[in-house]
């Protein structure tokens, strides 16, 4: 079987900006959500068996105590933050599986659920529904990968090392480096997406990186001032690595089975009703049938 992990942050953002404004029978802004379900649901209609989707449904995680700077909901359009819980309860009424995270982010969620489902031997292969630089470290040869949906791309192992000069046990260093504007950490002055990916293709880690630049075997351009910004940053850059680190131990599923589609819950017909989406509803009814 193959399994379809969907981060539905990133899907509400893409169809916000995508897709026109529309209202709810309630008056409530909808189109995002519009946009993300029928999404959704056209890869259950294209042979998708199990999916789960992570949200960020509080914005905030346990990030933002760590690093002041890290990302937060400030800044969000209203209309758009305002549809973070709708589209899970939407999701959830079509009979998917959504893990809305609090105090871990959906990218953590994502992480867990791609570890858990590759532990599994009846699962063929993993597709982690985004095209954000740091799921990349989740990418395990061509059992786990990055599809971007948008761009109908994918990215596995060989892909990561083509994009970013490492391979995906590198990612964190190489956003520690690098910086994350996406996640609102800055990097390290000086690294840029060529050094570090020289560097760490061949020094895997921070620490693995010699402090002396003349015994790097590497050519790099500036390497002395390379050198010197990194030392000087150390803490920072182990802080931002730690940033970058998504972790794995989030509550996603216990059985791989959870995330098999069986069909809409009862109340889906009027969900869609509410969204102006009746012909969703009565496509999802068929689609079991």
């Amino acid at each position: 079987m193959n399994v379809h992990l969907i981060d539905g942050t990133y899907e509400l953002f893409r169809h916000f900006y995508a897709v026109p404004a529309r209202a709810d029978t309630n008056g409530d802004e909808v189109g995002a959500v519009r946009g993300v379900l029928t999404s959704v649901f056209s890869m259950i209609r294209d042979g998708a068996t199990h999916v789960g989707v992570a949200t960020d449904s509080t914005v905030e995680s346990f990030r933002n105590e760590m690093y002041s700077g890290y990302k937060s909901g400030e800044g969000i359009d209203p209309d758009l933050h305002r549809q973070f819980q709708p589209l899970e309860e939407a999701l959830r009424s079509l009979g998917v599986v959504v893990w809305a995270m609090v105090e871990q982010e959906a990218d953590d969620g994502l992480a867990a659920a791609a570890a858990r489902a590759a532990a599994r031997d009846d699962v063929d292969r993993v597709f982690i529904c985004s095209p954000d630089k740091d799921l990349s470290q989740c990418v395990r040869g061509t059992r786990v990968v990055q599809f971007d949906r948008r761009q109908r791309s994918l990215r596995d192992e060989d892909g990561v090392r083509e994009k970013f000069g490492v391979g995906p046990a590198s990612i964190p260093d190489y956003l520690a480096l690098t910086g994350d504007s996406a996640d609102g950490f800055p990097g390290v002055p000086r690294w840029g997406a060529k050094g570090a990916g020289t560097v760490l293709g061949r020094y895997p880690h921070l620490e693995d990186i010699p402090e002396d630049p003349a015994a790097w075997d590497v050519k790099v351009r500036g390497a002395a001032g390379l050198s010197a910004q990194l030392r000087e940053h150390w803490t920072d850059a182990l802080l931002f690595r730690d940033l970058a680190t998504l972790r794995e131990d989030a509550p996603v599923f216990d059985d791989i089975d959870e995330l098999r589609w069986r069909g809409p819950r009862p109340d889906f017909p009027e969900v869609c009703r509410t969204l102006h989406l009746e012909g969703l509803g009565r496509q999802a009814a068929r689609q079991v049938g």
